[in-house]
């Protein structure tokens, strides 16, 4: 997870992707539009990470600021900074609970600043919101 991270904190999101396996399931927690259940590396893509990204305004960096691993669980608590298209600095702290499988990451849950979500993204489109978390 720190080369995973290292990476985001430069921009460059393949590693994280490359350590998803492919049935992952990523959990938004809460109750705000983007909150909901993703099953499936290729549903994160298209229904999470599309439709997100395409909001975003220029490079999305994500520094970690701590990681603690407990056997098949990792938890890093982390920092994001990305302008949105509207011109709005979207800049979210998140904890990422991670469970991996012989190496690959089989489970995340997303806890966020679901507040400052609602009131700088607009919500996914109803094609991609997979239901509450």
């Amino acid at each position: 997870m720190q080369r995973v991270m290292d990476a985001l904190a430069k921009g460059d999101g393949r590693p994280f992707v490359e350590a998803m396996a492919d049935d992952v399931t990523w959990t938004i927690a809460g109750q705000g539009a983007w909150s909901g259940t993703w099953r499936g590396k290729e549903a994160v893509r298209r229904d999470l990470f599309a439709p997100l990204f395409a909001q975003f305004d220029g490079l999305y960096t994500n520094r970690a600021l701590r990681i603690v691993a407990d056997d098949d669980i990792v938890v890093v608590e982390c920092r994001g900074k990305v302008r949105t298209k509207r011109g709005q600095d979207y800049n979210n702290s998140y904890c990422y609970v991670c469970r991996f499988e012989a190496g690959k990451l089989v489970e995340l849950t997303e806890y966020m600043d679901t507040a400052l979500v609602e009131r700088v993204l607009a919500p996914p489109p109803d094609t991609s919101r997979p239901g509450p978390a």
